[in-house]
């Protein structure tokens, strides 16, 4: 009974927030998508991570082992995946990114922090970077046949990181007005992604819903199962091994039916599998929470 209350008191705040959005849109209020993502990823995101790197206890050799770890997971994401959808004749190009990469910003940060603390955000931000490494790369040459390697330097968040590495190995702080300033300005971060997160999903068109959730089931269950497995075989701190495990398991990114739509591929089947694997993971994160605390 206390570990089911203790799992609904992380889980219910991260996804009533995303339900906040998709009423917000259902009801027919404005919500500009654009202008709230470029701000939160422009600003917000940035100075979260930033700070939680630069403030952290963690040792930066056990946050390094945590990305190497991080990386070995996807990459074994992407060979299972890969294997998986040639067998059942799907189409690599619209499902195999999607299938690899989650949504480790909107969902995956939230749920570090209310089930880690601290700890867990700043864990969670390290995953985040190199998501977006790994998206901005292979995941668009996935979808379309090339990278975007130089993107990567012109993205605010991969800067942030970058910087927030410097100051904590030199051990470097910024001056308290602004920390404090910094800080409060990543606050905004996490019930702007959540929110977003559900008006994004409340404006997708789902396609192919019955793929989609037999593939959402999968993905949820091979992510879970090549994270755990991986994170016993660095063996990883207890908080760092419940983000991976997490993190790698969240549903797919909305930002993977905009690629699909920008490159040409099947969106309205990526769509399905946003709004199906997000469902989904309302009943199978708690779930996979609940074997990690």
């Amino acid at each position: 009974m206390n570990l089911a209350l203790t799992v609904l008191e992380i889980t219910a705040p991260v996804f009533l927030l995303a339900a906040v959005g998709f009423t917000w849109v259902k009801v027919g209020f404005e919500y500009r998508i654009q202008f709230v993502t470029q701000l939160a990823m422009t600003l917000a995101v940035p100075c979260l991570i930033f700070t939680a790197l630069m403030k952290t206890e963690a040792d930066i050799v056990a946050l390094g082992r945590l990305a190497v770890a991080a990386t070995v997971s996807y990459a074994a994401v992407g060979m299972v995946g890969w294997a998986l959808l040639a067998a059942f004749g799907l189409n690599l190009r619209t499902y195999l990114a999607p299938f690899i990469f989650g949504n480790t910003g909107n969902l995956g940060i939230p749920l570090a922090l209310f089930a880690f603390g601290q700890a867990g955000l700043e864990r969670a931000v390290v995953l985040l970077a190199v998501s977006a490494v790994l998206s901005f790369t292979i995941g668009i040459w996935l979808v379309a046949g090339r990278g975007a390697f130089g993107k990567i330097l012109k993205e605010p968040m991969i800067g942030a990181t970058l910087l927030g590495a410097l100051f904590l190995w030199q051990g470097w702080e910024t001056p308290t007005f602004l920390t404090n300033t910094l800080e409060l300005a990543g606050q905004m971060a996490i019930p702007m992604m959540l929110i977003t997160l559900g008006v994004a999903v409340a404006r997708l068109t789902p396609g192919r819903v019955v793929t989609a959730i037999g593939l959402s089931v999968v993905k949820l269950v091979v992510c879970a199962l090549i994270a755990w497995g991986i994170a016993s075989a660095f063996a990883l701190d207890d908080t760092s091994f419940g983000v991976l495990v997490l993190q790698i398991s969240t549903p797919v990114a909305v930002t993977a039916y905009l690629l699909a739509e920008k490159y040409g591929a099947d969106s309205e089947s990526v769509a399905g599998f946003v709004v199906v694997s997000t469902l989904i993971s309302i009943a199978g994160l708690p779930l996979l929470l609940a074997l990690l605390l």
